[in-house]
């Protein structure tokens, strides 16, 4: 081999060797700077029987879930029962997310996504007090532009650890159940009265009705009935059903629970039922707060023997629920009670104009 072609051959070599160095280079420049992280935990070494507590800040309210020995009850709410179901699911989610896109951010960036103190903090926390995570939750993630972000449904959301603050990851859940408002939170069965008797209406102005029947039939009677006053027996059907399908819109606040006045259950509308199962129950309307009515409810008497054995039990099942739900100032939306807060003359069927 003559000593041109050597050379030409060596030339062609380092060519060929530095082609593959820039296109090693290059390839590891789009790699992301956190590859070796993706796809780990993001909240390491969390366990989901681990977590006793979760604390959610918001920059206008807060929130705090615990785990007591017969469920999850909110702290802020005077321990009113939590939704286990959606407690499992937050705990689930948080210690499922992954490590995905990420990075670097500085302080302006931080505020624009609100993962400063404008945005969402979560903590957990251990049986003895001790946090095992905490993670700040920012703004929604969309992979395309929308019109309106506060109530489209997002794709991911922006989060950060506060051990991190430099840098920002998208994950890909949108962490919707990650709020500090207690009506995202509650239990929301509520009482319900079922197989009634009686009810009467008895509003703190205005005329007073009191509708019953001698069976669990839809032959209800007007109390009192008037010359041509008519019962609209649909209306009194609804008023008296309406009872059974109640649920919890939100629970007042500690600080109104003894506040009548400002709830507005110190001149209520009161409501009270009699069953054909035996108990009796009686329900204080207040005031308006937004579309959902302050409200009080108690119950009394016993189940009547002639029952069956199941219903029975359904009965009695439902006595600790009541007691819980006794002991607070309720929220029921206005829509759920309207049926049977109807004034004395919605109760009459309306009179046919006369034929001339």
């Amino acid at each position: 081999m003559s000593a041109r072609v050597v050379a030409i051959f060596v030339v062609l070599l380092a060519a060929l060797g530095g082609a593959a160095l820039v296109y090693r280079n290059q390839e590891a420049s789009l790699r992301p700077q956190n590859a070796a992280e993706l796809g780990k935990p993001l909240l390491k070494g969390v366990q989901a029987a681990d977590v006793a507590a979760i604390r959610i800040v918001e920059p206008k309210a807060a929130l705090t879930l615990q785990r007591k020995d017969d469920g999850w009850t909110i702290a802020e709410r005077a321990d009113f029962p939590a939704d286990v179901a959606k407690v499992r699911e937050l705990v689930i989610k948080l210690i499922s997310l992954k490590v995905g896109q990420s990075e670097p951010i500085d302080e302006k960036d931080r505020a624009r996504l609100n993962l400063d103190p404008s945005g969402t903090q979560v903590e957990l926390n251990g049986a003895d007090g001790k946090t095992l995570a905490r993670l700040i939750v920012g703004r929604k993630y969309f992979k395309r532009e929308v019109e309106n972000p506060e109530k489209a449904r997002a794709d991911g959301r922006f989060v950060a650890l506060p051990a991190e603050p430099g840098t920002v990851s998208i994950v890909s859940d949108p962490l919707t159940q990650a709020s500090a408002k207690s009506a995202d939170w509650i239990d929301r069965a509520s009482f319900e009265v079922e197989k009634v008797k009686t009810l009467d209406l008895r509003p703190p102005s205005g005329a007073p009705w009191r509708i019953e029947r001698t069976g669990d039939n839809a032959d209800w009677k007007l109390a009192g009935a008037k010359k041509g006053e008519q019962l609209d027996i649909g209306r009194a059907n609804a008023a008296s059903y309406s009872l059974s399908l109640l649920e919890l819109a939100d629970v007042a606040p500690p600080e109104l629970e003894k506040d009548d006045a400002a709830t507005g259950l110190d001149q209520p509308t009161l409501v009270e039922a009699t069953t054909f199962d035996g108990p009796s129950y009686t329900i204080r309307v207040g005031k308006l707060e937004g579309e959902n009515y302050y409200v009080r409810f108690s119950s009394s008497g016993t189940v009547a023997a002639k029952e069956s054995d199941d219903r029975i039990k359904k009965l009695v099942a439902r006595l600790p629920r009541e007691k819980v739900l006794s002991a607070h100032v309720l929220l029921i939306a206005k829509s759920k009670l309207e049926d049977t807060l109807k004034p004395r003359a919605e109760m009459l069927e309306k009179k046919e104009p006369a034929k001339k």
